[in-house]
């Protein structure tokens, strides 16, 4: 059935399995995406097509009606997103200047860019080093090896920090920059703190700074977020509470998804939230951070970091992967997330198993097919609660 075909059903009548009428909502819905990475950035293109176009602005497709890219389903659009990164371009700039790390910010908004074309490829621009054989003197522009000190910078980054610089807030300077791109939704830092990730290993050494993390050896088995009293956005948490649909991930476990969920309101308001919970769970499991973990135990992990539950259903890929793509990864040690759908309904979660995937050069999540999955739950709305879906995640707290 289609999404469509789906919506007109689920707006007639909604019948769960206690025989209740669910009543879908009569309007197009609320969405809170929250994450980091790649992941998030990919799955809000798949969201934007739905999200009616900033007042003059041209469609999406050159030489399409406003409304023909698809339906207008959401009318109101939110990405929360992750803070802490340190490395590359954005740790550059979160050293140098103290503030918060623009690139993950950067790619949500090139991701719901009315424009992907002209402004986003400017803002994605990247800066590459000088050849060095062509200048063979020290320019006033560059360090004394002759690197340029923008090398390795993207332009939107830069761009980023001068609008921080002009106006004193980070969060203003990524809601005028999201203006200028026209992008179709609001886009939020997960805190406006200053903060830094550690992580407790499992031969109980604590590393500190994303990047270090990530290029530990070791098994992450707590995460922490320095200072652990940072607070999210008034408007993340307004967010929260009016959204119809919720989403977590895909994305990085530990260091893109839990990240987020470390910072003090969060999890409650997402305990607390009316709308349909959705975690999106990763295809491939991930060196550090993943390895060996099914998809139920990806739920675990984020459970113990939140102390309570926060999903009503979970999308899980059962489609198989190509042998050359798994022969790739698998020189990385990773391989597809096992989908154990029993103990994902023990931890009271319900799974919604599908292909999902998009081969290409890497793996990637089919954005189209996540959201058409999404839509459909967001309009037929949460799971009647039973006692019965609580009693699985409350073992993974006397462990």
């Amino acid at each position: 059935m289609s999404l469509r075909d789906t919506i007109k059903s689920v707006r007639s009548t909604a019948t769960p399995a206690s025989g209740e009428a669910r009543p879908a909502p009569a309007r197009p819905l609320r969405v809170v995406a929250i994450g980091g990475g790649t992941g998030l950035s990919t799955l809000l293109r798949g969201l934007k097509r739905h999200v009616a176009a900033p007042p003059g602005t041209l469609p999406i497709l050159p030489g399409a009606d406003p409304g023909a890219t698809a339906p207008c389903l959401i009318s109101d659009l939110a990405a929360i997103v992750t803070v802490t990164d340190d490395g590359g371009s954005s740790g550059r700039l979160r050293e140098d200047l103290k503030m918060l790390p623009p690139g993950d910010l950067r790619n949500c908004m090139v991701a719901l860019s009315e424009d992907e074309h002209l402004l986003s490829r400017l803002f994605q621009y990247r800066f590459d080093a000088p050849d060095a054989s062509a200048n063979t003197h020290t320019s006033p522009r560059t360090n004394g090896g002759g690197v340029s000190g923008l090398a390795g910078h993207s332009f939107g980054n830069i761009f980023l920090a001068a609008m921080h610089g002009i106006t004193g807030d980070f969060t203003q300077a990524v809601q005028m920059s999201s203006q200028i791109l026209a992008t179709r939704g609001h886009i939020y830092p997960s805190t406006s703190s200053y903060v830094t990730l550690a992580a407790r290993m499992d031969d109980g050494s604590t590393v500190e700074g994303e990047t270090s993390i990530t290029a530990s050896k070791r098994r992450i088995v707590e995460l922490m977020l320095v200072p652990a009293t940072a607070k999210p956005l008034p408007e993340t948490l307004d967010a929260i509470a009016a959204a119809d649909l919720i989403t977590l991930g895909p994305g990085s476990l530990y260091t893109s998804l839990i990240t987020n969920l470390l910072v003090q309101g969060i999890p409650q308001a997402l305990a607390q939230a009316k709308g349909t919970r959705v975690y999106i769970c990763n295809l491939m499991t991930q060196a550090n951070e993943s390895i060996g973990l099914t998809a139920s135990q990806h739920i675990e992990r984020i459970y113990r970091h939140t102390g309570t539950p926060i999903f009503d259903y979970a999308l899980v890929n059962t489609s198989p992967v190509s042998p050359a793509l798994l022969a790739r990864y698998a020189a990385e040690g990773a391989e597809p997330i096992v989908a154990d759908l029993d103990r994902m309904e023990a931890l009271g979660v319900r799974p919604i198993p599908g292909n999902f995937i998009f081969e290409g050069d890497v793996l990637r999540h089919d954005y189209d097919r996540v959201t058409d999955a999404l839509l459909r739950l967001g309009f037929e709305g949460r799971p009647k609660a039973a006692a019965k879906q609580l009693r699985g995640w409350r073992r993974i707290f006397r462990r």
